[in-house]
């Protein structure tokens, strides 16, 4: 391929509203660093934390849930009031976490081979000497520019090679990286093994789905929470039971799906005010994991709820070492069927977004830059 010095790419220019978003065609291509490897992306998949990002939810003065209203006109955050995950953002900056492509160019010190290599990426970068990564880490799209971009330079280690025995399309794929890792990532921390008993909140959403999948493929009983209309779509992916998101009793329906008895693990992407009746479910020792708040970060906890079930709590967010490999097997071995709800042209990145936050569909949106 020859490589265009300029691009097109969508620039967030701050946080705020839907106008934040500029769909550009004279990006300067990036360069691939030493370590880097230059990535044509073919697909790149929207989620939750896109539009967190652009509005500046992550920061700690924003006391709501992500709704349709505060997604497309934003929160009145400002730059500098650290509404990025980890802080506070640079602009403009291109986000997109979720990538699938070739690799084109290389860095120095990356092998001249792994160009033409079909690749999909750990969104999470890490410094080596940091084990954890929870000190160093980085995350594609904050921290580092994404792939909402005909090209994105990244860290070769961070790079997964797709074996040629997977046939999913690239809009099929580019849902795995960060849906499946954080679902993964959520269900390693909280040992789901087989025999579980599984409730999901937020299934049909992105990460719900694959939690939804994962949670099947480890030999666990699944539970899913859903809006009626989304029960049957989810029954495919492999629950086992679904209750109705608009019930005013989530906790006798969960119960009765199991025939009373009581879950061993909540995996929990919504928050907000169904939070304790959740924990009310899980057996003694049971363990809660989240990796979001869609419904509202600001919840209330019995202490006694804690310490007399001797629960275990686990926040998700940088990706342990171990999970996408993990994530890389469930996938070889056939255990996931990404949920592809729309594919549009990344040109309407905003119409995507509107889309997303009206919450009718079950599983992933994903974009398509231009073909160079």
């Amino acid at each position: 391929m020859t490589i265009p010095s300029t691009m097109t790419a969508v620039l967030l220019t701050g946080y705020g509203g839907l106008d934040k978003l500029d769909y550009r065609d004279d990006v300067p291509v990036p360069t691939p660093g030493p370590g880097e490897v230059l990535i044509n992306v073919t697909a790149a998949a929207m989620n939750n934390t896109d539009i967190n990002t652009r509005i500046g939810w992550y920061s700690p003065s924003v006391q709501s849930g992500t709704t349709a209203e505060g997604g497309a006109d934003g929160v009145g955050i400002e730059a500098g009031d650290s509404g990025g995950w980890s802080g506070d953002l640079g602009f403009p900056r291109i986000q997109g976490a979720d990538l699938v492509g070739r690799i084109v160019a290389v860095g120095e010190g990356v092998d001249p081979a792994r160009i033409g290599q079909k690749v999909t990426c750990d969104p999470y970068f890490r410094d080596p000497d940091d084990e954890a990564g929870l000190e160093s880490a980085a995350f594609l799209g904050s921290e580092y520019d994404g792939c909402f971009a005909q090209f994105t330079a990244v860290p070769a280690q961070s790079t997964y090679e797709i074996p040629a025995s997977i046939t999913l399309s690239d809009e099929a794929l580019v849902t795995v990286p960060c849906s499946g890792g954080t679902a993964m990532n959520m269900l390693l921390m909280a040992g789901v093994k087989a025999g579980d008993r599984v409730l999901v909140t937020g299934a049909s959403g992105g990460v719900g789905t694959f939690l939804v999948q994962i949670a099947k493929h480890l030999g666990a009983s699944v539970v899913a929470v859903a809006s009626l209309s989304k029960h049957s779509a989810l029954k495919e992916l492999g629950a086992d039971h679904c209750i109705d998101r608009g019930a005013d009793d989530h906790s006798s329906l969960a119960r009765e799906a199991l025939g009373g008895e009581a879950f061993t693990v909540v995996a929990d992407v919504v928050g907000g005010e169904r939070f304790s009746e959740y924990l009310s479910l899980l057996a003694p020792g049971g363990r809660y994991v989240t990796a979001g708040a869609i419904a509202g970060p600001i919840v209330e906890l019995d202490l006694r709820t804690l310490y007399l079930s001797s629960l275990e709590f686990y926040g998700s967010s940088v990706y342990r070492r171990d999970t996408f490999p993990a994530l890389m097997r469930v996938l070889a071995e056939g255990g996931l069927k990404p949920a592809v709800a729309a594919v549009r042209p990344l040109s309407e990145i905003r119409e995507a977004q509107t889309a997303f936050l009206e919450k009718t569909h079950v599983g992933s949106l994903v974009l398509v830059p231009p073909k160079v």
